[in-house]
């Protein structure tokens, strides 16, 4: 399993929502300072998101993702407001991401799935962010009619290989992730499942990797203190 330290970026900052809203937000500073720090603490990965990009479609933060992408040694993933092959091909081969991920996207252009994970197999994974079950998209401002599993399903069958887990009722929340809904999505999809959405102890921790995830993305636990990424990091290591 993967501890994936999470940089959530809007405006050119690193913050962090409750739920995802835009209007609940703490800054915590320059999102290559935390890069950095992340990489010297040991992160395998790093996880980005593009939040400009996720509520708008517009990417406001490529400069200072290209940044922490070549500047660390460790491979970043990003997600938020990409939407076509263009933006696929230019976070990928000219921002230099490691692997992208699509959320709105994937609900409401599956032929863009299929056309990535040709391109770029292994480095295309899926967000699939839900609320009461069913795909939240477009920043997670918009419920979609379509159920998560079944876009795990429809995922995997175009090519996808790994998918981001959320539970936006708990992102933010420091109140435990959704332990039984990931478990299910391990079980159900045929998929890795990186879990995120609450997490807010290393027990937190212990119980997604015993769901089966093959990652955990944390980020307000990190940030707010309640335990550090080294801690997180011996989880990798059991």
């Amino acid at each position: 399993m993967i501890i994936y330290p999470a940089i959530d970026m809007k405006d050119g900052r690193c913050v962090r929502l409750l739920q995802g809203r835009a209007e609940d937000v703490t800054d915590y500073g320059d999102p290559c300072e935390v890069a950095r720090r992340w990489a010297q603490a040991g992160a395998r990965w790093i996880h980005l998101v593009d939040l400009d990009g996720a509520f708008s479609g517009q990417g406001k933060n490529r400069e200072v993702i290209a940044r922490i992408a070549q500047e660390q040694s460790v491979p970043v993933q990003l997600g938020g407001g990409i939407r076509t092959m263009a933006d696929v091909e230019d976070r990928l081969e000219r921002v230099g991401v490691s692997r992208v991920i699509l959320g709105t996207a994937a609900v409401e252009n599956p032929r863009l799935v299929k056309e990535a994970c040709r391109a770029y197999p292994g480095r295309v994974a899926v967000g699939i962010d839900a609320r009461d079950g069913f795909v939240a998209v477009r920043g997670w401002t918009e419920r979609s009619d379509v159920p998560a599993l079944e876009l795990a399903r429809r995922v995997r069958d175009a090519g996808v290989e790994t998918v981001v887990y959320t539970d936006i009722s708990k992102d933010g929340m420091m109140q435990g992730p959704s332990i039984e809904q990931t478990a299910r999505m391990v079980r159900e999809s045929g998929l890795r499942v990186i879990g995120s959405g609450g997490v807010s102890s290393l027990a937190d921790i212990g119980a997604l990797k015993e769901a089966g995830c093959a990652g955990v993305i944390t980020g307000k636990a990190l940030y707010s203190g309640a335990f550090t990424l080294a801690q997180a990091l011996g989880y990798e290591e059991d």
